[in-house]
């Protein structure tokens, strides 16, 4: 879990470089470079995990096969085969950026990393996943059904237009807040731990992040796979 001001969030930029011919800096934070690297390792062990793939899969092709099929079985429970390879990329994606920036906190040595912080330790990060699932749902909603898609903004009731439209707004702040009050929650507790007593105790609470990394990136992506469901499917 990193040590470096992880719990309250940065405060100052990790590098803040002058974009060329301008006066203006770029900041960069510090949960903006492990997400990069993050991003790095899920390309480029995905690439590996598809070139000259097998008729029968063996190692790091065998795990991600293993992997996807899990999920895109699951997204077929909740929204049906078709759909699943529609949408089961996306959804897939989701799911292992979130669960490695959930379970980046527990490398060990890692507060020894400058610059590390784990992402979704970031109410930036967390924002930014739910306004992407939030726009997703208008996306393939209105792939799959064009014009029709704002029919249920009416449905059962006109009148109820007001309150579908606050629901639908509600989803994207319950999907942030969610995930990064259960990551900023654990992520200070074992920094506390860790703090008072920086032998053993902590290790509890590590193996107990393990759990609920898991359990945070299952629900995100449960809760995004029935929106989209719902946007999609056809009502008869």
């Amino acid at each position: 879990m990193s040590a470096e001001g992880g719990h309250h969030g940065p405060i100052d930029p990790l590098f803040n470089p002058v974009i060329p011919g301008t006066e203006y800096h770029l900041p960069i934070y510090n949960f903006v470079i492990t997400s990069w690297v993050i991003i790095l390792i899920l390309t480029i062990t995905a690439i590996l995990a598809t070139k000259n793939m097998k008729r029968f899969p063996k190692g790091i092709q065998n795990v991600w096969e293993y992997a996807v099929e899990g999920l895109f079985g699951f997204y077929g429970g909740i929204m049906g085969e078709e759909r699943a390879r529609k949408y089961g990329p996306f959804l897939t994606t989701c799911f292992l950026y979130i669960l490695l920036c959930n379970y980046s906190g527990l490398i060990p040595g890692a507060a020894m990393i400058k610059g590390f912080v784990p992402p979704t330790n970031n109410i930036s990060i967390t924002a930014g996943m739910s306004i992407m699932v939030f726009l997703s749902i208008f996306y393939f909603g209105i792939r799959a059904k064009g014009i029709g898609f704002f029919k249920h903004f009416f449905q059962p009731m006109a009148f109820l237009f007001i309150l579908n439209v606050i629901e639908e707004l509600v989803r994207p702040v319950s999907l942030s807040l969610r995930l990064y009050g259960n990551i900023y929650g654990e992520e200070m507790i074992i920094g506390k731990l860790a703090e008072m007593v920086p032998f053993l105790v902590p290790l509890p609470m590590m193996v107990l992040g393990v759990l609920t990394g898991g359990i945070q990136a299952f629900v995100f992506t449960l809760l995004a796979s029935t929106y989209i469901a719902g946007a999609t499917e056809e009502h008869h």
